[in-house]
């Protein structure tokens, strides 16, 4: 049973592999793709479901217990995350359908999107820190070559800046880890976990965890290490978008709940303060971004910042109330971020143009594009019932409760400027008089993909009490880091 946990990397890697040989058929592509991505949901389903009726899922590789070799452990929290990465790689294919051209297909846009599911995958079922910097790698990797594929200048100049960005932040990464091994004697997750209580986080160790902390923040685009991000999520293909929009910086606030929960959460004081200021700021600076823009990528492409903010604030307030308002923002942000980087895609290949000053009057030529723009802008700012109201919710509860009033208000605040933000595209680009001739029809199967992660982000709203007792486990889970210590040690 526990080489169960192994097959979300693996299904998706190799075949990844295999589609290497196969660029240059792209109908033999695309159905094995569609063949690849149900078994994988399938299989996350199936995984979470017995996780969450049994026990956590350990795997030893090679026979080697922990801490001594390489494990992957699928306990509540990373079931949940690969599900939802398993629903964003479907939706993406289902979109691929009719955008993904020849060209890119012979350019290897499957075995790179595969790729990058596996290490988002990865990432995500680890249990030390060091292999969670490799599925770092295989994730950017594959990020390097999908932000190329189109070979324009826009896109050549964003992704110097998206690889050089990320080259730092790993070179961070990896020396930090060496430091980390040199003071404990282990990267395994659980065993630090273990030594960094036992001294109760000392010295140098809360230096290690702000040097972490530097790193993940790069990675999720946080105050002040945003900048490469707006302008290297626009340049791809709106299918690729969205994929980075969903997964890569979300992999950031994943490695942060971990390593913040688990092994360096005894002097909040410090570290999870400083995280409160930090989201704060990012919040603004985000929603002001995509106020200052006129261009519609870009909008949703600021829009990611303040949703980090979020999730970051949930971390720093460290109660079980917030961090599962965490976990169901992340969920939540997923889904809707890949929605309305898909539409926004739609939109600006129906008008012909991203600039939101030259579009107008399209709800007459494709009224169904605009009605699912304006249902994914309300679920995006948290009107309730919808889920991002549910996640919201909780956070600013908790933030309350812990008496972050600043932080609070400015997400009320925010909430209030990314609903504005979004609404601004939705009036620009479909009422009024029509700006000129739509360039081309909206494409059904971009339709099917964002219909796909509405439905599921109104379900996430309306149906919370299905689901929110599986966040506050996992939550739970999080708030008492021995419970995982115990299992994957077995002590």
């Amino acid at each position: 049973m526990s080489n169960l946990v192994f097959l979300p990397i693996f299904i998706p890697l190799f075949v990844g592999a295999l589609l290497v040989f196969f660029n240059k058929k792209h109908q033999l592509t695309m159905k094995i793709s569609y063949l690849t991505v149900f078994l994988n949901l399938g299989v996350s389903i199936y995984l979470s479901y017995y996780v969450f009726n049994n026990n956590p899922l350990i795997l030893e590789t090679g026979g080697w217990k922990a801490p001594y070799g390489i494990i992957l452990v699928a306990d509540k929290l990373s079931v949940i995350m690969i599900l939802s990465v398993n629903v964003i790689a479907l939706s993406a294919v289902i979109f691929a359908y009719s955008s993904v051209t020849s060209k890119m297909v012979q350019h290897y846009f499957y075995p790179l999107f595969f790729l990058l599911i596996a290490g988002v995958s990865g990432a995500f079922l680890t249990g030390d820190l060091f292999n969670l910097f490799v599925f770092f790698e295989v994730l950017l990797m594959a990020s390097y070559g999908l932000i190329i594929i189109g070979g324009s200048k826009q896109q050549f100049r964003e992704s110097v800046k998206y690889i050089l960005l990320n080259l730092f932040s790993s070179i961070l990464f990896v020396t930090t880890v060496a430091f980390l091994y040199s003071v404990t004697g282990t990267v395994n997750m659980a065993q630090l976990g273990e030594r960094v209580a036992e001294v109760e986080q000392q010295g140098i160790l809360t230096g290690i965890a702000i040097l972490l902390f530097v790193v993940f923040a790069t990675k999720g685009a946080l105050f002040p290490l945003y900048f490469w991000l707006p302008k290297s999520y626009i340049v791809p293909s709106p299918v690729v978008s969205a994929l980075f929009g969903a997964l890569l910086t979300k992999v950031g606030v994943y490695s942060m709940l971990r390593v913040y929960t688990l092994i360096f959460s005894h002097k909040l004081e410090l570290t999870h303060t400083f995280f409160i200021w930090v989201a704060t700021i990012t919040m603004l600076i985000g929603v002001i971004g995509a106020l200052s823009t006129s261009n519609v990528k870009l909008i949703i492409a600021y829009n990611i910042m303040p949703s980090i903010g979020f999730m970051l604030l949930g971390i720093g307030t460290f109660s079980a109330e917030s961090l599962a308002g965490t976990i169901y923002y992340l969920v939540h942000d997923m889904a809707i971020k890949a929605a309305l980087f898909f539409l926004a895609g739609l939109l600006v290949w129906h008008a012909g143009t991203s600039n939101l000053n030259k579009m107008g009057g399209y709800i007459k030529t494709s009224p169904l594009l605009g009605w699912m723009f304006f249902i994914a802008a309300l679920v995006l700012a948290g009107i309730p019932p919808f889920s991002g109201f549910i996640g919201k919710y909780l956070l600013l509860r908790g933030a309350f409760d812990e008496e972050h009033y600043m932080a609070a208000g400015i997400g009320l605040l925010s909430s209030l400027l990314i609903l504005f933000s979004v609404i601004r595209i939705f009036i620009g680009a479909f009422w009024g008089e029509i700006k000129g001739e739509p360039k081309e029809k909206v494409r059904r199967s971009g339709l099917a993909a964002s219909g796909l992660l509405i439905a599921i982000s109104i379900l996430l709203g309306v149906g919370a009490e299905w689901f929110y007792p599986y966040i506050q486990s996992a939550a739970d889970s999080l708030i008492d880091p021995q419970i995982y210590i115990d299992f994957v040690l077995k002590e």
